[in-house]
């Protein structure tokens, strides 16, 4: 009961928003003291247009009293005390003393105003000012009582100057009835206005909430997207881009105010033509692309666009969407592994039984035979059961599960040194002294890699070089050199003949092979064992020393002393879709040159 009756005296348009936050009533309370704000200054408005005309007329000797010129600086001192010495009254609370010195001031001082007017100047008009101020700021309640004391006084006026029920008399009732009549009316209905305003204002605030949470949820999961997202207008102008795309495009990240151009760099451009493809046939689109980078190796997207409604005159923008067609593919590779996981292992558990079982037994078969025919046959055994052996190791390692590394927990690697010694063991083994070349050039470069991992890689590059490789002085080449400032690049050349275009495409994928007796999973374990690191392998057709060859290189992250080398990179861009061949040419001294300088094309 006494929530109904404090109620009642509520401003009428707080009652819409009972219940809200605590923010919401932060920002419905400054809103109503600007409201209130307004009608103060109106008052001091008035205040002083009064005073200024009751000067005029003592000053123009139109027998204007004295007294009002008093009640006027009066009333504007009134209107100044409570505009800037008081504060509005707190939303819910019932009738204070404010509400009597604004609007019951107001009406006293229009009333005697009224009462002792000179000239024939009629002062009814004023009387708006306190209805207005009571019905939109105040309840309901409070309008009606301002409206009905208006009306009583206009009503006792137009009494006390009737001398006789004549037909003047007569119309000043009428006519104060009316005026009375016309401020219940406008109380009402500038109460309900309000009322019904503070709801729009409500709704508009709450949509608004909705709208900046819904935002700020959508600018999360578009930056948590590993889908590039950007936002090009008809100009061409990327207007917006997640880091996604961002780390597609410049291989970082840049703050949110740049702006990007997609006709800024040649490697963009079918970007950019698939963007104006789209404004000008007006619908999606999609291709398959490759971004050609300096320093990192090149990246296969998939575009497709998407435009946004236009409005009125203006033109949509342009949503384009990029998908690193290497995660796809690794997505893929992951699912049929899962698949074949467990099957595989338990196969190659199953053959590696019996394999050591028939290795045994050829060995002590060996001992026993003389002949030269024999000795062709269990040399036979020999070499297939260690190419047997080999690929079930190579299908357990894929098989078990490989926790990723932290490239910050693994021991910081000399990379020349390491390649040195690798390389070395790896050429008495194979008897290939004569045709390995090493090229190192990256002295004080660490790195952040196992050393048994960087053994399997190098050397699986290797053996996959000599197989392909012609056999002649320096056909193998291992070149280590700094890539910026940041990455060491690892590469191991053959001059070996070009690959073919079905070939290139699944270089990487698991159990593919272009030879029969192959595991195909060389490749593959390189590139598994550098995203372990951070690092990145892709391979590139290029020439060295005049002969055309094959070139699989690593970016691997430095560590450690080297981290800043001074030295560029020795890279060229690679090629847009379409092109056969990009070649760089590099001068070596000869095989085991570890001194040479690099001098590129």
């Amino acid at each position: 009961m006494a929530r109904d009756i404090s109620s009642q005296f509520a401003p009428s348009w707080y009652s819409a928003f009972e219940g809200s936050h605590t923010q919401g009533r932060e920002q419905r309370m400054r809103a109503f003291v600007r409201l209130w704000r307004a009608f103060m200054r109106a008052r001091v408005f008035i205040a002083a247009v009064l005073l200024a005309m009751q000067v005029f007329m003592v000053v123009s000797k139109n027998d204007s009293a004295g007294w009002l010129v008093l009640l006027c600086s009066l009333h504007l001192c009134s209107t100044l005390i409570v505009l800037y010495a008081w504060r509005p009254v707190e939303q819910g609370r019932p009738l204070q003393l404010q509400w009597l010195m604004t609007i019951g001031v107001d009406v006293v001082v229009f009333a005697l105003l009224q009462s002792f007017q000179v000239a024939s100047i009629n002062y009814t008009a004023l009387f708006a000012l306190p209805v207005l101020l009571a019905s939109i700021l105040g309840p309901l309640i409070l309008a009606l009582a301002t409206a009905a004391s208006v009306t009583l006084y206009l009503l006792g006026e137009a009494a006390l100057s009737a001398t006789l029920l004549g037909d003047m008399s007569t119309s000043r009732f009428l006519q104060a009835a009316l005026t009375g009549t016309g401020f219940f009316l406008v109380a009402v209905l500038a109460n309900q206005l309000a009322i019904r305003l503070a709801r729009e204002e409500a709704v508009a605030a709450s949509s608004q909430a909705v709208a900046r949470a819904q935002a700020q949820v959508n600018e999360l999961v578009i930056e948590s997207l590993t889908v590039g997202v950007l936002v090009v207008d008809p100009h061409g102008v990327v207007r917006n881009a997640n880091p996604a795309a961002q780390a597609m495009l410049l291989g970082h990240t840049s703050p949110q105010a740049a702006k990007l151009l997609l006709s800024a760099r040649p490697s963009w451009h079918h970007l950019a033509h698939i963007v104006n493809e789209t404004f000008a046939m007006g619908e999606a689109l999609e291709m398959e692309t490759t971004i050609d980078n300096d320093d990192r190796p090149s990246q296969r997207l998939h575009a497709r666009t998407r435009l946004t409604a236009q409005h009125g005159r203006r033109a949509g923008l342009c949503v384009l969407f990029l998908e690193d067609l290497r995660e796809v593919e690794a997505r893929v590779r992951t699912e049929k592994l899962a698949s074949m996981g467990r099957m595989s292992a338990a196969v190659a558990h199953e053959i590696r039984n019996p394999l050591s079982a028939i290795t045994q037994a050829n060995a002590l078969l060996d001992e026993e035979v003389q002949a030269p025919a024999q000795k062709r046959l269990t040399r036979m055994i020999e070499q297939n059961a260690q190419r047997l052996s080999r690929i079930v190791d190579d299908v357990l390692n894929v098989a078990r599960a490989q926790p990723s590394q932290d490239q910050a927990s693994a021991p910081a690697l000399p990379l020349d040194q390491t390649v040195r010694q690798i390389t070395h063991e790896w050429a008495r083994q194979n008897r290939a002294e004569r045709i390995l070349g090493v090229h190192v050039h990256a002295a004080a470069a660490h790195i952040g890699f196992d050393p048994e991992h960087l053994r399997r890689l190098l050397i699986n590059l290797l053996d996959n070089a000599l197989r392909h490789a012609s056999g002649k002085p320096s056909s193998i080449r291992v070149i280590t050199q700094p890539s910026g400032s940041e990455h060491i690049r690892l590469s191991v050349w053959s001059d070996g003949q070009a690959l073919e275009a079905s070939v290139m495409r699944h270089l990487f994928e698991p159990f593919f092979s272009s030879e029969s007796r192959s595991s195909g999973l060389g490749l593959y374990i390189c590139r598994e064992l550098c995203e372990r690191y951070g690092a990145q392998i892709a391979y590139r057709r290029t020439r060295l020393d005049q002969r055309e060859g094959n070139e699989f290189y690593a970016l691997i992250p430095s560590r450690g002393p080297g981290a800043s080398s001074n030295r560029e990179p020795t890279q060229q861009s690679l090629p847009y879709p379409g092109d056969s061949v990009v070649t760089r040419t590099v001068q070596y001294g000869g095989p085991m040159s570890g001194d040479a300088p690099l001098a590129t094309r």
